[in-house]
């Protein structure tokens, strides 16, 4: 059974970072797509950063919004993702979904809340 757990989100003024982290259990995800999503309140959940399968850090896509001020990441040994957050905005705020791609279905963390104060 997949199961993903984030960690590392909390309040943060604007222009300060956060790193967020997102174990994995259970299947290799080595093969797999990985990255976050986000929420933030009244709105639709909206991809933030994906990154491919292999050992690779560099076949990543981002939303235009956080492009150049995020940045995303994975440790396939440690079945982990990471999201480093830098230049924050209040718009960041938001809660923030590890996933996994395994081709089939979108495996889900329960979500860790980023507040951006100003």
């Amino acid at each position: 059974q997949v199961q993903l757990v984030e960690s590392g989100g909390g309040l943060v003024q604007a222009g300060g970072s956060l790193r967020l982290s997102c174990a994995a259990s259970g299947p290799t995800f080595m093969s797999h797509t990985m990255g976050w999503y986000r929420q933030a309140p009244g709105k639709a959940r909206e991809l933030v950063a994906n990154i491919g399968f292999g050992w690779s850090n560099a076949n990543a896509d981002y939303l235009a919004s956080v492009k150049d001020r995020f940045t995303i990441s994975r440790d396939n040994a440690k079945n982990m993702v990471y999201l480093q957050m830098n230049s924050l905005k209040n718009e960041d705020t938001a809660v923030y979904y590890c996933y996994v791609d395994d081709g089939i279905r979108l495996f889900w963390g329960q979500g860790t809340q980023v507040t951006v104060s100003s």
